[in-house]
């Protein structure tokens, strides 16, 4: 009897090793949750990655702490109150759109390439996914970024890599993006 109980014990703990297992595979293994102050968003952000305040720029930004230069950030702007996302434009004109006038704008020294623009929608909002090739003087970077237009404010959240780490970092950039959640 004492031989099946213990076989039963070692069954039930393999069991439970092979669940905890599956959790931390999840869609969110890896990420942590942000949610603004006043309740109008989420988004999950890398674990272990710290928040840093920036002035005159993004309203949220954090980075890695061992590659400090790979970043997450969310900016909010205002537009018209009755504009919903497609009134800016198909995904690939309001991409080519950030691409001249926030990532790469003449003078800056950077050039960029719109590599994919695509739509979805999640509970009733349509989001625009676009990827970036970023190529600065001294580096490659690679950017992801969504984009949703929500009671008169268009919501930008990115990741930025440098491109050498894209491979590495693609899967969990790609689960931030998509992440972005508006609540209320």
């Amino acid at each position: 009897m004492q031989p099946l109980r213990s076989l039963a014990r070692l069954l039930a703990c393999v069991a439970l090793v092979i669940s905890l297992g599956a959790c931390a595979a999840g869609p969110t293994a890896g990420l942590q949750r942000f949610q603004s102050p006043d309740g109008r968003y989420a988004f999950l952000y890398p674990t272990g990655w710290t928040r840093v305040q920036v002035s005159n720029g993004p309203q949220v930004v954090f980075h890695d702490l061992i590659h400090s230069d790979e970043t997450v950030s969310l900016v909010v702007s205002n537009v018209d109150q009755s504009n919903d996302l497609s009134e800016l434009g198909s995904s690939v004109a309001v991409g080519e759109r950030l691409r001249r006038e926030v990532i790469a704008v003449d003078g800056s020294g950077r050039s960029a390439d719109l590599i994919e623009a695509s739509e979805r929608e999640v509970n009733g909002h349509t989001f625009y996914d676009l990827e970036y090739a970023v190529h600065l003087p001294d580096r490659d970077r690679h950017e992801l970024a969504t984009v949703v237009v929500d009671r008169g404010r268009l919501y930008t959240l990115a990741t930025s890599v440098n491109e050498e780490r894209w491979d590495k970092v693609s899967d969990l950039c790609a689960r931030v993006v998509t992440s972005l959640n508006l609540l209320i």
